[in-house]
């Protein structure tokens, strides 16, 4: 159930940063649904990569360079994805930060209370 949650969760997320974040483009709901489960795999899978490879740089840019990996995974999920496009770099780093502070608050308003 939580699985299903987290994926809903970021498909809400993904929904509101392609109508509010000019360049990120959503063609369909099933592209928006494949879109929200690809981008959780590549953030559970190669997103830590990148951080452990770039924790150097990361630390000199005291975290800045953090957005730089969060929206090459927003990209490498976009390029994976047919119907979920982006115009450049520039509105994956927004769309990935939109994103990640949308799912932050609604994980944190639908997650359940132990």
């Amino acid at each position: 159930m939580g699985f299903l949650l987290h994926w809903a969760i970021v498909a809400a997320a993904l929904w509101l940063a392609a109508y509010l974040v000019p360049g990120v483009r959503v063609s369909s709901v099933s592209a928006l649904l494949v879109a929200a489960f690809v981008l959780g795999l590549v953030n559970a899978l190669v997103r830590p990569v990148l951080t452990i490879l770039t924790l150097p740089i990361t630390i000199i840019t005291l975290g800045l360079f953090y957005l730089v990996v969060n929206g090459a995974a927003f990209a490498l999920a976009a390029a994976l994805v047919p119907g979920f496009d982006l115009a450049g770099f520039g509105s994956a780093v927004m769309g990935a930060l939109l994103v990640s502070i949308v799912s932050w608050v609604l994980g944190a308003l639908f997650a359940p209370k132990h």
